[in-house]
């Protein structure tokens, strides 16, 4: 597999361009059959809430999504782990990739998974922070089938310090074994040179429909591999503002307007219907 990664440009996301204005030119690429769409699931297609558990995709977005998938390559691309988005999502035709794109699945059934071979040291390393996670306030750890998660968005400020300084511990001892720091969220993940951007590359390489024009949406800090490795050679958009910085170059203000823009995008792909009843070809 070759990789040419985009150029990005860091940036406030408070100077961001919104991302409304590029709908003309995306639903003209998708009539075309050159849309790739890649779409992060937490904070971006589902608002963020107390426990993953209950996040659950608005059904206005799956139809949105389901449209968008007979005219689009769609991808969701989620540190959830491959079953569980698969499952929240629930929509055929479409490209999961779990546990930040290490293990990636098709509706053809194709599979893609890299870093198994730490699988083991994961979850030695979940049992070693079970204890100290069950002890910390509004903490819970999640174990993943290539990847496993502490999430502390129910846990006071100073929990959370104490919390993070063990896990820092215990990672930097697993050279196998990179943390990454999210939203409320310590993501714990196999050392490979693979992440959210080297899996949507992957897919742009291998699957998606040669000269698409690749679109991604995502709001944490593990997007930012994306918005890196697809730079000004695709579109990148941020959603929200809770960053400091984002290499992404458009943004919208919240999962609202994700729903909104994708409604927008699905209506505007849709076959056209001509004078005398006839369909545009995808």
């Amino acid at each position: 597999m070759r990789f040419h990664p985009g150029v990005a440009i860091v940036t406030a996301p408070h100077s961001l361009p919104c991302a409304e204005g590029l709908l003309p030119r995306l639903i003209e690429a998708c009539r075309a059959g050159r849309l790739a769409l890649f779409l992060d699931f937490d904070g971006t297609l589902t608002p963020i809430v107390d426990h993953p558990d209950l996040a659950r995709l608005d059904p206005a977005v799956a139809a949105s999504l389901a449209r968008l998938a007979t005219r689009a390559f769609v991808a969701v691309v989620s540190g959830r782990d491959l079953a569980d988005i698969r499952a929240r999502v629930g929509i055929p035709g479409l490209w999961y990739a779990g546990s930040h794109g290490l293990d990636i699945e098709g509706p053809d059934g194709r599979r893609l998974v890299v870093g198994s071979e730490v699988a083991e040291e994961l979850a030695a390393l979940a049992d070693e922070l079970a204890p100290r996670v069950a002890a910390t306030p509004g903490a819970w750890l999640e174990r993943k089938r290539l990847s496993l998660a502490v999430h502390v968005r129910a846990s006071p400020p100073q929990a959370v310090a104490a919390l993070g300084e063990e896990i820092r511990r215990q990672a930097a001892c697993r050279p196998r074994v990179r943390l990454l720091e999210g939203k409320k969220i310590f993501d714990l993940k196999p050392a490979v040179d693979w992440h959210k951007g080297r899996a949507v590359r992957w897919l742009l390489e291998e699957v998606a429909p040669a000269g698409a024009l690749p679109v991604f949406l995502g709001d944490d800090v593990t997007d930012e591999d994306a918005f890196a490795e697809l730079g000004d050679e695709g579109i990148t958009i941020l959603v929200g503002d809770g960053r400091p910085a984002t290499r992404a170059r458009f943004r919208l203000v919240d999962t609202a307007a994700v729903a909104q823009f994708l409604a927008r995008l699905a209506e505007g792909c849709a076959p056209q219907i001509s004078g005398t009843g006839d369909r545009t070809a995808r």
